[in-house]
């Protein structure tokens, strides 16, 4: 019997599985130490984010406790952002402002824009060791737009022209510190509110949709929106008109006054006021300081003048009504004519127009940019129209005018239409009103007792300065209180100045928010008033 013979297969198979085995050893012990390899790179970049930012010290959010006045500071460290130029080249510089802008270009750069009181510069982080971190640069493009920052660094010269910054020099920072922190959103953007009207318009012909921030937006936010360039400049200007009315009254030997705003009876007639109690007695405010400032003048001062607020509880929903505004007002002892309050008005307005277009031109450029305007057409001596003048014009263009009424607003425009084209002025006085449409305290002509001795002054077609010689006859003023319905147990104490001798006297009173409104064509009284009261608005 056949006996069978070995087979060979399961020698080959335990071969072949021991290669196998071991191949398989290999690429394990490979597998593993590429984990191993991947594992300790991994454990060491988180070292690396999780280990302390030895320039931590350079940047951050400054804790409260610190901007608590613990020590007084060297203000002369700090440079104002407009003040940066190329003189600054390689020097360090600290600056304080808004942030208005953040770019990151990678995590190892950002830009910055810095802004204050309207000025921009351009701040560069790039990371180099031991001066700017990684870290440093995730913070500073991760700021809030708005927030305040301290900015300190070198300042360089850039190779090519920054568009978006006035001011043409860099700051290569080296610290950056947050003093307050903004909302990440903010309800109004900036540069949404410095747009004007001819650049959305233009975008949306080439199919562009840009944000519009309507009225109501604008004051609901009103903090926000006065950080525009434009807006900036509107409220420089208005500083500028109220201290050029102070300068030039006190240049005139004027003197100024500050009356109540608080009274027990109307100062100008009419139902027009915000009545009130007052310790148990009826008040109202004051609709002017008409009263007082006339019996300043009884009591000897000749020339007084006021910048204050006055209040008139009018339901008018115009373009160039409030219930609140600042009154500039005059009144002076008069000689021997009321044109002598003409005067001051004219030397008056020339020299604060004359200041303004030579000392505020980059004002009036940011107002134009957003707001576009043609300047103000006025002559070295102020035309003065007669009332009836003024008529006669109307009825010969073929408007058809009361000659004893007043002016409506759609008339007051034409006129001051007929006017530029045939003086070429839009800055002119229109006297000898009808009396009828004048205040009760307003002199009546010597001739004709249907006029008086009273003007307004118009800027582009709209009033803003009324004026007259005042009664400063007892009887005559009791009589005319009466006649326009007011009692006068109410103004006793103001008739009672006249009794014991009074100059004759007159004045005028302009609102200061009209003023810049009309010199620099606006559309809108809220445009020029901080934070306007009118029929529908008591906040913010």
């Amino acid at each position: 019997m056949e006996q069978p013979t070995e087979s060979t297969e399961p020698q080959k198979s335990k071969k072949a599985a021991k290669k196998e085995a071991a191949k398989q050893e290999k690429e394990r012990r490979r597998s593993e130490k590429e984990a191993a390899d991947l594992a300790a790179a991994a454990a060491s970049s988180l070292t690396m984010e999780e280990q302390e930012d030895s320039l931590s010290g350079n940047y951050g959010n400054v804790p409260l406790s610190d901007l608590q006045s613990k020590s007084e500071a060297n203000l002369n460290e700090w440079t104002r952002v407009g003040d940066l130029t190329e003189e600054f080249k390689d020097k360090e510089v600290s600056i304080r402002g808004r942030a208005q802008t953040m770019r990151p270009v990678s995590k190892k750069m950002a830009f910055v824009v810095v802004r204050e009181d309207g000025f921009t510069v351009q701040c560069v982080l790039t990371v180099q060791p031991g001066l700017v971190s990684p870290q440093m640069v995730k913070f500073a493009a991760g700021l809030n737009r708005e927030s305040i920052i301290e900015v300190s660094g070198v300042v360089s010269l850039p190779n090519a022209p920054i568009k978006g910054t006035t001011q043409q020099v860099e700051v290569q920072v080296r610290k950056i510190y947050c003093i307050s922190k903004a909302t990440p959103t903010l309800p109004v953007n900036i540069e949404d509110a410095s747009r004007s009207e001819k650049e959305i318009e233009e975008a949306l012909q080439k199919g562009e949709q840009l944000v519009r921030v309507n009225q109501d937006t604008r004051l609901n936010y009103r903090v926000l929106d006065i950080r525009t360039p434009a807006n900036r400049a509107i409220f420089y200007i208005q500083s500028q008109v109220s201290n050029i009315f102070r300068q030039f009254l006190l240049g005139e030997k004027f003197v100024e006054i500050h009356t109540p705003k608080l009274m027990a009876g109307s100062s100008e007639g009419g139902a027009a006021v915000f009545r009130l109690e007052y310790k148990g007695q009826p008040a109202c405010l004051a609709q002017s300081p008409q009263l007082h400032k006339q019996m300043a003048i009884c009591g000897d001062f000749k020339r007084v003048f006021e910048v204050g607020h006055v209040y008139r509880a009018e339901d008018s929903y115009t373009h160039r009504h409030l219930c609140e505004f600042v009154g500039l007002d005059v009144e002076m002892e008069i000689i021997r004519n009321y044109s002598e309050v003409m005067d001051v008005v004219d030397k008056l307005f020339v020299s604060m127009f004359d200041h303004l277009n030579e000392n505020c031109k980059s004002e009036l450029d940011a107002i134009c940019k957003q707001y576009p305007f043609e300047p103000l057409k006025y002559l070295r001596n102020t035309l003065r129209l007669r009332f009836d003048e003024g008529i006669q014009m109307l009825k010969e263009a073929g408007v058809e005018v009361d000659p004893y009424g007043d002016l409506n607003t759609e008339n007051e425009r034409k006129l001051g239409q007929l006017v530029l084209e045939k003086f070429g002025t839009e800055f002119y006085i229109l006297y000898r009103y009808p009396l009828a449409v004048r205040p009760f305290y307003t002199m009546p002509s010597f001739d004709d007792v249907k006029y008086s001795n009273s003007f307004d002054v118009f800027i582009r077609g709209e009033e803003i300065i009324s004026g007259a010689q005042r009664v400063h006859d007892v009887e005559l003023l009791e009589e005319r209180a009466k006649a326009c319905g007011i009692d006068v147990s109410t103004i006793s104490t103001y008739i009672d100045a006249f009794r014991f001798g009074a100059p004759p006297h007159g004045g005028f009173g302009v609102g200061l928010e009209r003023v810049i409104m009309l010199f620099c064509n606006l559309n809108n009284i809220r445009k020029t008033s901080l934070f306007p009261r009118d029929p529908m608005r008591l906040a913010p």
